[in-house]
């Protein structure tokens, strides 16, 4: 009979284990894999953007989804907090850029032996196994299904994740579990996601990437027209669209492609307004009257581009400089400032950073991520229905709902009800 079973060996299910295990719990923590950690090994291209460096209300600010939900588990482990714990832990940590904030040594890994060795020393037992279902008894956890094996337990972390990277595990077997046991699963869409674009432009400029651009998304639906994204960063052109930085922040910010449709906008030159980036053209212009257009434009965009801004703007590649009019220059400044292209969807779920959607969040306790339907089930990580933009906040939600619930499972306060 273990106190607890906890369903998961990913950020969230390795910080509740730990921490429900130095309680004096008995905990055995189950993974489906050969190896725990599996997703988080290869977050931030394997350098694991672990939390962010800033206040709660800039970290719930950057959580479109459950932030209002979250302020509690923020309040008892904010960001601040995380870092000290990792810290604790023997894991020396760095902030670059944003305030994200990375292990010294670069290696997610690092971070996945970090929570390991915190597990191993709190008396966390761990199998490897493919629990299926929770039992019950009197409305309460009574034990786990793995197979045709049943391990008795008093209470049960589900951590299983969301459906992005199934390779590592993430197959959405925690959403079967929950909804057996009655919970409501909220759609479950991707995101940080690539975007898929309109027609052959982006095609053309395949691995072509771009940094200190702005993007723009501007959303058209039954609500209106409304900007919903625009911030500078990198972006990488691709065979069906656009990837990068840039593209997944935005995706958290799109919604129902049915519904609404998208149109992308990219400002290759965000530092000069429209006078000052005439101004440059007339000098390049000058510098370079007797030479073909496309050949000029090389000087204002990477050469790869040039080809692609020269038909944006109705400009024949080889025109000569000195023969290109003013309004063919007025097109070329919005071409610069303003290429423009449709979005129709978003890349598979599979190639998502993050899922969005899970257990809804009016089941569960916020103070001790225990169901509100089942006694002694809690939930943690990216099985919930919260997720945020990138910078390491999803991250933070991994390990503030993981100490909520490993903190606070089989603990004295009394049982919600819903």
């Amino acid at each position: 009979m273990y106190d607890v079973i906890v369903v998961g060996a990913g950020a969230a299910g390795l910080l509740a284990s730990a921490e429900a295990g130095r309680r004096g719990l008995r905990v055995l923590l189950c993974e489906r894999n050969r190896f725990p950690g599996a997703k988080l090994r290869i977050t931030g291209k394997g350098r694991c953007n672990l939390t962010n460096d800033c206040g709660i209300r800039e970290a719930l600010d950057n959580i479109p989804t459950g932030s209002n939900f979250l302020q509690s588990a923020f309040n008892a482990l904010p960001p601040k907090s995380a870092m000290e714990l990792f810290e604790s832990l023997g894991l020396p940590l760095k902030t670059e850029r944003g305030g994200r904030v990375f292990p010294v040594s670069d290696r997610a890994s690092d971070v996945v032996g970090a929570l390991l060795r915190y597990a191993r020393e709190s008396g966390v037992a761990t199998v490897r196994c493919r629990v299926t279902g929770l039992e019950l008894s009197g409305g309460a956890v009574s034990g786990a299904v793995a197979g045709d094996r049943r391990i008795p337990c008093r209470s049960a972390v589900l951590c299983t994740g969301g459906m992005s990277y199934p390779q590592t595990g993430s197959t959405g077997d925690g959403y079967a579990i929950a909804e057996r046991l009655g919970h409501t699963i909220m759609p479950i869409r991707p995101s940080l996601v690539p975007l898929v674009a309109r027609g052959e432009m982006c095609a053309r400029l395949e691995g072509l990437s771009l940094k200190n651009v702005r993007l723009a998304i501007h959303r058209v639906g039954k609500r209106g027209a409304k900007t919903i994204f625009d911030e500078m960063g990198e972006l990488l052109f691709t065979h069906f669209g656009i990837s990068g930085p840039l593209t997944l922040s935005a995706s958290a910010h799109m919604g129902d492609f049915c519904d609404d449709s998208y149109t992308a906008v990219i400002d290759m030159k965000p530092a000069l307004d429209e006078d000052k980036l005439d101004a440059r053209i007339l000098r390049d212009f000058a510098e370079n009257a007797n030479r073909d257009f496309v050949q000029m434009l090389r000087r204002l965009v990477p050469a790869r581009m040039a080809p692609v801004i020269a038909d944006a703007a109705g400009i024949p590649p080889n025109t000569k400089v000195h023969s290109v009019t003013r309004g063919q220059r007025a097109a070329l400044r919005i071409a610069l400032k303003r290429l423009t292209f449709e979005i129709t969807g978003s890349r598979p779920i599979q190639e998502a950073v993050i899922t969005s959607g899970g257990i809804k969040l009016s089941e569960i306790d916020p103070k001790t991520m225990q169901s509100k339907l089942v006694r002694g089930l809690h939930f943690a990580g990216e099985i919930i229905d919260a997720d945020a933009y990138t910078g390491g906040f999803n991250l933070q939600i991994a390990w503030s709902t993981a100490c909520a619930a490993g903190r606070n499972v089989l603990g004295a306060r009394a049982f919600p009800g819903i």
